[in-house]
């Protein structure tokens, strides 16, 4: 059963991913599950971080790409998954007032590399395994999901990841800023990290993050034109290639359509 657990120990709240069988991708009741777990979080003033992490063994293989075809099989669906359901997600998470880490282990590839990025501090383990290889899939990451992306590694280093689809290990994530910390036990170092966080002025915490967030320069918000172009790859026969090929397990062949 696919869902998002929630343990409280004192100031501290465990956030984890859990789809068995599926290295924890992220299905739409976990998107959503997502959203209303960290907005509840953020308004429970007796805390003083979270930690995100998954189950098993691995942070998370991305969106469950099982339910695109039922779920993201029009622009209009497309638009709505990305602006509502992930956006949601993901906002949530990093508008957290309390600081966030991210523990890594094993695959933290597209939605789940999303979510990393969405989190204060990220730490991996050295088997940690990263990428965003939707180009495979036919259809290009959301603009407010690059956004987050760009901003942690550049301009050239996100080009590079998006582009070829490569997935890397935590050496090359962390040489890329994508973490700050690589250890080989990225759940123990995110709880010391969170007793650390503990142990200073809660409101000072969380005036940090709000003033980073307000002095880091911004672009101007996209227009709604820009944005649902920035989407239409979501109508492309390549993108149904893309997800038919997955799901069938075969190489797709793209026709640039």
């Amino acid at each position: 059963m696919a869902e998002i657990l929630v343990e409280t120990e004192g100031t501290l709240a465990i956030v984890s991913l859990s789809n068995p069988g599926k290295m924890n991708a992220i299905d739409v009741a976990m998107w959503r599950s997502l959203a209303q777990v960290f907005n509840r979080l953020s308004n429970d003033d007796s805390l003083r971080c979270v930690i995100l992490r998954g189950s098993d063994g691995n942070f998370a293989a991305g969106a469950d790409i099982e339910e695109f075809p039922s779920v993201r099989n029009s622009l209009e669906q497309g638009i709505r998954y990305h602006t509502e359901i992930m956006a949601q997600a993901l906002d949530a998470i990093a508008g957290c007032r309390h600081p966030t880490l991210a523990a890594i282990e094993g695959v933290c590839v597209g939605g789940g590399l999303e979510l990393a990025c969405a989190c204060d501090i990220r730490i991996a383990s050295p088997q940690a395994r990263f990428g965003i290889p939707i180009g495979r899939l036919g259809f290009a990451l959301a603009p407010g999901e690059l956004q987050p992306l760009l901003q942690l590694v550049g301009k050239a280093a996100a080009l590079e990841i998006l582009l070829e689809g490569r997935i890397f290990e935590a050496a090359e994530a962390k040489e890329k800023g994508l973490l700050q910390r690589v250890v080989d036990h990225p759940v123990a170092e995110a709880r010391h990290a969170a007793a650390r966080i503990s142990r200073g002025a809660p409101l000072a915490a969380r005036m940090h993050k709000k003033m980073i967030s307000r002095l880091c320069p911004a672009p101007e918000p996209l227009t709604e034109e820009e944005m649902r172009d920035g989407l239409s790859t979501l109508a492309s026969d390549d993108y149904r290639e893309g997800v038919a090929s997955f799901l069938e397990k075969r190489p797709p062949n793209f026709s640039g359509k």
